[in-house]
């Protein structure tokens, strides 16, 4: 078969595939109710301000609790896949009135977010970056293969009719996490928090709609469907391209050099030591300054002094300045030695992630007594740990009760103990039927004991003794003195 030939046959092949894709599948598709209902669900309207900012305050706290079910929870609420889709979708068509409909709606959404997860995160008394949080504020290769096939699943859903809440939480999964990170960093001055995640925001949405854009042309979508298309729509397309272009541009290159760095520092590692060693484990906080590398290398033979060697080599071949950790452990050849040797490192690190969760403990408990973390107390062998509170502007005793319970709540394994300043104690215990209220004794009580103070109780015999027994139950020395209603408690013996 000659040359001429084999190109006739391939090109009647394709002329095949294009006939029986444009029957089979572009047929199979009513694009004009697909456009209108992207249409529809890409409006500016209350349900999707409502559930725009209701997800966002659900991620961030979600975000600052470390809880992945709350920041899932905040995914099944979000309707941003209607805006982005219909973005791609009005680019594919050529709808300038659509798209600016588009941008303008996702816009104002996501700047609501942003604004409610800023004033959530300024009115907390926790404001520490949490692994959750890290995790959204540096893009890499795997947050753009996120994006890239949740739009996919989307941008086919949508076009073949099967769109439901499982695409709509793969699309929220790459956009409203970064967001509610974004509103995170304004409201704590943390530009590299705020930049980076609004880096990551903005790569995925631009990911997200232009494989939306992709998919649209793939399945047939054209200009006739909309309005006619003028050269200024057609420049202003264009430009809508260019500039969505220059920051993923800019995300990637990022991305494409930290993958580079990683196989850049794992081959100089390994190729300090013999064939027989092994790279263990090896961790690159890039947002470090200078880099941070942790390596754990298994080795017959030890090399002392390679860190400074290798250091320096790593820092010419990155072209930025790095610090390395590197730990050796010394193995045989046989597979038991290698074993007994990864159960050592698992030890170790399992070492350094307890000594970190008690560091950010620690953090916690400080930013909430307004002390340095130093003042804490750590007990990790009865795991209890203790701090004595500032005064702190407007803040009672329920106040700091309430900032412990918080913390507690957060650390179920340990015993947390906040103890407030000295403060007078003159508090109002609601009765009904009888009752003292649960829930006043019990404020009482924690702040007696936190203070180690003795407590008065004045007001009607019946309700006070019903009280101060409650009290005297709990450990609390309690005086009881009659009088009238309401039932009161303060200290028996009064701050000088």
């Amino acid at each position: 078969m000659n040359e001429t030939t084999k190109t006739a046959s391939l090109r009647s092949a394709l002329d095949e595939l294009r006939s029986w894709w444009a029957v089979n599948v572009i047929g199979q598709v009513d694009q004009i109710e697909v456009t209108e209902r992207r249409r529809e669900e890409g409006k500016l309207s209350e349900h999707y301000l409502f559930m725009t900012v209701m997800s966002g305050g659900i991620a961030i706290l979600g975000l600052l609790l470390s809880s992945p079910a709350v920041v899932i929870g905040a995914m099944l609420l979000s309707p941003l896949m209607g805006p982005i889709m219909g973005l791609g979708f009005a680019l594919a068509i050529g709808d300038w009135n659509w798209l600016k409909q588009s941008i303008r709606t996702l816009l104002i959404g996501s700047v609501m977010a942003v604004l409610l997860c800023a004033c959530l995160v300024f009115l907390s008394p926790i404001q520490t970056v949490t692994s959750e949080i890290a995790a959204r504020t540096r893009p890499n290769l795997f947050d753009l293969f996120v994006a890239l096939f949740s739009a996919l699943a989307g941008a086919y859903a949508m076009i073949r009719g099967r769109e439901g809440a499982i695409v709509g939480v793969a699309i929220a999964t790459a956009l409203m996490p970064p967001l509610a990170v974004v509103g995170f960093g304004l409201a704590t001055w943390n530009w590299p928090v705020f930049s980076g995640a609004l880096l990551l925001f903005v790569t995925n949405f631009i990911t997200i709609a232009l494989t939306a854009f992709g998919m649209a042309k793939l399945y047939g979508f054209r200009n006739a469907l909309s309005a006619r298309n003028t050269m200024f729509q057609n420049i202003a397309v264009a430009t809508v391209f260019v500039a969505l272009a220059v920051p993923l541009a800019f995300s990637l290159q990022r991305i494409a050099w930290e993958t580079n760095a990683q196989r850049i520092v794992r081959t100089e590692i390994r190729d300090q030591f013999d064939g027989r060693s092994q790279l263990d484990l090896l961790e690159i906080d890039f947002a470090a300054a200078p880099v941070g590398i942790h390596a754990v290398v298994f080795t017959p033979v030890l090399r002392p002094g390679v860190e400074a060697g290798l250091s320096a080599a790593l820092s010419q071949r990155l072209g930025e300045e790095v610090r390395l950790d590197l730990v050796q452990y010394e193995v045989g050849t046989n597979d038991s030695a290698a074993e007994r040797a990864q159960l050592s490192s698992a030890r170790a690190r399992e070492e350094r992630e307890a000594s970190a969760r008690i560091q950010a403990l620690a953090v916690r408990l400080a930013l909430a007594a307004g002390v340095a973390s130093e003042d804490v107390l750590i007990d990790e062998a009865r795991r209890r740990a203790l701090v004595r509170a500032k005064r702190l502007e407007g803040a009672s005793l329920a106040t700091y009760r309430a900032l412990e319970l918080r913390i507690a709540g957060s650390e179920p394994d340990w015993t947390i103990e906040l103890i407030p300043p000295a403060m007078p104690l003159d508090a109002t215990i609601a009765v009904e039927d009888g009752e003292p209220d649960a829930g006043s004794v019990s404020l009482v009580q924690w702040a007696a004991l936190r203070l180690d103070r003795g407590v008065v109780l004045t007001g009607p015999s019946t309700e006070a003794e019903a009280a101060a027994e409650a009290l005297r139950e709990a450990g609390v020395a309690v005086e009881v003195r009659a009088g009238g209603a309401p039932l009161r408690a303060g200290w028996a013996v009064q701050e000088e």
